[in-house]
Parts: structure tokens; sequence; C-alpha cells
């Protein structure tokens, strides 16, 4: 119909009427008829939005940072916002002004003034490692700032996806991380070699101790040995003085055997010899006539043999002495046969 319209709006759209210059109805996911040369309508969205920022500063030793992050908001009080920006609609529902770019833009300039004294402060190295510390300076500076709160608008959260150097130095600073971690890697192998070369003289150590140790108990055994050869060279010695001294005394003992033994022999001999003595004694002055008289002999050969003999003493005085061969064979014939171990008589 001429001159009416019909809006109709989401739940998550605030919608506020004007109808000349006054609010006359206001709310979320309205619906209605209104007239449109009288009214306007602006419709404000509640949900939540994802900016996307990235803004270039610089650090305190002059470095060129690039800062690339998300902050996330939503609309907090629509009818203030509503009173600061354009979000009127046509009859069709499209937004005349596109004020929500220039919404946008000014939460991301919020967004890097906050930020910008903490990265200044920083050097390029602390700002690289620092992107927890720079959402918290952003969220922080957002909440606090007038501008966003006079605009009704809540920041829900911050997220920084990166912070970079220009393409120069990320060259030099991955140059110069390069060389540090080789120089790390370089002390590592050092560490690791001189910790092998340190296990090695501790093992070559325990290997030493392990040397002397097993000396020191052969040293304790050698003394233990040389100490029991002397003792036993000791008992040994003992037992030889024991065995000379017994040796003595047996010796001691058969030379007093001997002594006792040669004494008697010599007191028996002696007996023998008087005895023998004391029974030739009558003897020693008689004729060996008269003995042989004595023992009367009846064989007539012993007398004869006594006649040679006789003869034999008197030989000077016998003038001439004939002894026929008859005679002497008449003797031997009757005489015994001797032994045969007995000594032949010779013939002159």
């Amino acid at each position: 119909m001429f001159g009416l319209g019909y809006a109709k709006f989401d739940s998550i759209t605030y919608v506020i009427q004007y109808k000349n210059g006054k609010v006359v109805r206001e709310g979320r996911g309205l619906a209605f008829f209104y007239s449109t040369f009288s009214s306007s309508i602006a419709a404000v969205p509640l949900a939540s939005n994802d900016l996307p920022f990235i803004f270039n500063e610089t650090t305190a030793d002059y470095q060129s940072i690039t800062i690339q992050g998300q902050l996330s908001y939503r609309v907090r009080d629509p009818r203030q916002l509503a009173e600061l920006l354009d979000f009127t609609v046509n009859s069709a529902g499209i937004y005349k002004k596109n004020d929500l770019e220039k919404l946008n833009q000014r939460l991301v300039n919020e967004a890097q003034a906050a930020t910008s004294a903490y990265v200044h402060s920083l050097t390029l190295k602390d700002a690289i490692r620092s992107n927890k510390f720079i959402e918290e300076q952003i969220q922080a500076g957002l909440q606090s700032s007038p501008a966003v709160a006079q605009l009704g608008i809540e920041v829900l959260g911050v997220n920084i996806l990166a912070v970079k150097a220009t393409p120069e130095m990320e060259r030099a600073l991955e140059a110069e991380a390069r060389e540090r971690l080789q120089q790390e890697a370089d002390q590592a192998i050092y560490e690791r070699r001189n910790f092998a070369v340190e296990q090695e003289r501790r093992i070559k150590e325990s290997e030493l101790n392990t040397d002397i140790a097993v000396e020191e108990k052969r040293k304790q055994i050698d003394e233990k040995r040389s100490e029991a050869q002397l003792q036993r060279a000791a008992n040994d010695r003992k037992l030889r003085e024991l065995q000379v001294q017994a040796d003595i005394a047996v010796e001691a003992s058969r030379a007093d055997l001997l002594t006792q033994q040669t004494a008697n022999q010599r007191q028996a001999a002696d007996a023998q010899g008087y005895v023998t003595e004391a029974t030739l004694r009558p003897f020693r002055d008689l004729d060996w006539r008269t003995l042989t008289a004595l023992q009367n002999n009846p064989d007539p050969r012993l007398n004869i043999a006594l006649a040679f003999r006789e003869l034999a003493e008197n030989a000077g005085k016998i003038g001439t002495l004939n002894i026929t061969p008859d005679l002497l064979d008449n003797l031997l014939k009757d005489a015994p046969t001797p032994p045969a171990d007995a000594p032949k008589p010779s013939r002159r």
C-alpha cells in the first residue's frame, strides 16, 4: 500500500523506530507496519563479531613489527550505539550507510593505541615473544577506553595470531638463532664429549682403584703367607732343635751305654785274664817236657817228634846222625788224615 511499509527483523537484531524524531518502538526481533513518510528504523545487530586486525609498530630498538590478531566484541547498549553511529535501514532492510566498518575501524584504532606504548618499550626479540602480554594490553586498553564505553561495546576477547618482523630482520634473526642453536649444539656436543671423557676417567679411576684394592689384597695375602711361612719355619726350627736335642740325648745315653759296656767288658776281660793268669800261673815255671809228659799221650809219633826236637836243640853236639826214609814213611803212614782245610806239610 502506498506510504505504508512492513518491517520484520530477526531476534538477534535490536530495532528502534523513530517517528517525527521520537522513539515510538524498540526491541529485539520486532515485526510491524510503519509509515514510510514519517518513520525511520535503526537496526543494530546484537550478535558477537570477530574483527581481524593488522597494524605496524616500532620497537624500542627502532625495528618495525607487524601485529596480526583478532578481537571479539558485541553490542552491549544498542540504543547508545545507534545514537553515535547510523544503523538506519531502508524499506528493504538494507543499511543506508556502512557505519559498521567505521565501528570496526574505531575498535582497531583503540587496540593499536592500547598496545603502542607497550610495544615501544620492548626490543624486537622481546616483542616477538610477547604475544600473550600484547593480548592482555589490548584487552585491558579496550575495556578501560572511554571511546569504547561511549559506543556501548563490550570486548569479549583478544587473540594475537602473529608478531612478525620485516623479512630482512626475520632472516637476520633466523641466522642469529641458527648460529645460537649451532653454538648450543656444539656446546651440547662438547658437554657430551666432556661427559664421556669424565665418565671414562671415572671408569679408569674405578678400575685403578679396583687394581689398587686387588694389589692391597694380594699384599695382605702375601704378608699372611709370609707370616705363615715364618711361623712354619720357626716351628720346623723348633722341631729340628727338639730333634737335635733328642738325638744329643740319645747319643749321650748311647755314649754312656758304650762307656758302661766298655767298662763292663774291661772288667770281664780283667776277670778273664785274672782267671787265665791264675790258672796258668802254676804251669809258668814248668819245663815243656814236663807238660808234655803230663799230657800222658801214648802216641809214639809224639815221642819221636819230641826226640827230633831234642836232636835239633843239641844239633851242635851231634857229629853224625842217620835217619832212614823207612822210618819217616812208617811215621807218615800211621799218621791220621788231616782235614781238607788244614795246611799241607812241606818237604825239604
